[in-house]
């Protein structure tokens, strides 16, 4: 339950605050004393919701340095961290993007890639992924990373969090005007009373992981866009078979929740796992083409 609660609450707490800012500063004109304009609450929740996400993606990067202890490599130390810099900087190269910062964390068998631009991205991964596989299968592991960047799958991610978000925003105080409209019948007060807020808070949250079900499912539909493109990048899909397979008999190490889409790990619930079990993406990597 902690790796669900962490991949969600993210993501919930800045859409959060935003509500809780907004209606400090009397930003809720979508009330007004004949109900609600569905107009402006429509165009509140599209600001609130894209606003989030998008705060979200633009904090991803330096929170990503931050809460996996990202060493970023500047100046190589040694061979292996050259050889990290050199093969992501090919798989850059043959991808058509910027080169990305590349980083290494400790910990166990684990890699993800994040950042709000294709060109200026980070790829990081630990110090396990290298202790644990050969070097054809950390290439392949590169490469998926790379794929993901070169899909544009952070933007992707985040344009299907704002429509999720919007959507939550948005029902949550319809809903939560029905309850406190209800609860206040017969009273002479003009404005919204405690019911509106309690069940727009409680909507908030409640829908906010019915959402993450959603945003979960897509996150485990570029997965296997990415598995592929780490084979077109090698000219082989064998190598990311065999890291995949590898990765089935280790323990993936945690990734904190802002990192899990991005990451290569294990499913920890088939509704808010952001991967595919790794059995569904070497068979889907066995039966594409070439």
């Amino acid at each position: 339950m902690k790796r669900i609660f962490l991949f969600v609450v993210t993501n919930l707490a800045v859409v959060l605050v935003l509500g809780v800012v907004a209606s400090l500063l009397g930003v809720n004109r979508f009330l007004t004393a004949n109900g609600l304009n569905l107009g402006a609450l429509l165009g509140f929740a599209f600001i609130m919701g894209f606003g989030g996400a998008f705060i979200s993606l633009l904090l991803s990067k330096p929170i990503a340095k931050w809460s996996s202890g990202v060493r970023v490599i500047d100046q190589p130390s040694n061979a292996d961290e050259a050889w990290i810099v050199d093969t992501v900087r090919k798989f850059a190269d043959k991808a058509g993007i910027g080169m990305p910062e590349v980083g290494i964390f400790e910990g166990e068998p684990n890699a993800f890639a994040t950042g709000a631009f294709k060109n200026s991205a980070l790829v990081a991964i630990s110090t396990g992924l290298l202790q644990g596989m050969t070097r054809e299968e950390v290439e392949a592991v590169i490469g998926h990373e790379v794929a993901h960047i070169a899909n544009g799958d952070m933007v992707t991610m985040t344009l299907i969090q704002g429509v999720m978000n919007t959507f939550v925003v948005f029902l949550s105080r319809v809903i939560g005007y029905a309850v406190d409209s209800f609860l206040s019948k017969g009273d002479n007060r003009s404005g919204p009373g405690i019911g509106y807020y309690i069940t727009t808070i409680v909507l908030d949250i409640l829908l906010g992981f019915l959402a993450a079900i959603i945003v979960a499912w897509f996150s485990r539909q570029r997965e296997f866009r990415a598995d592929s493109g780490s084979a077109k990048l090698l000219g082989q899909k064998q190598p990311m078979i065999n890291a995949l397979a590898r990765l089935g008999g280790m323990v993936p190490g945690e990734l904190p929740k802002s990192l899990q889409a991005m990451g290569i790990t294990s499913g920890v619930g088939k509704l808010f796992s952001t991967h595919p079990p790794i059995e569904e993406r070497i068979a889907a990597l066995q039966a594409a083409q070439g």
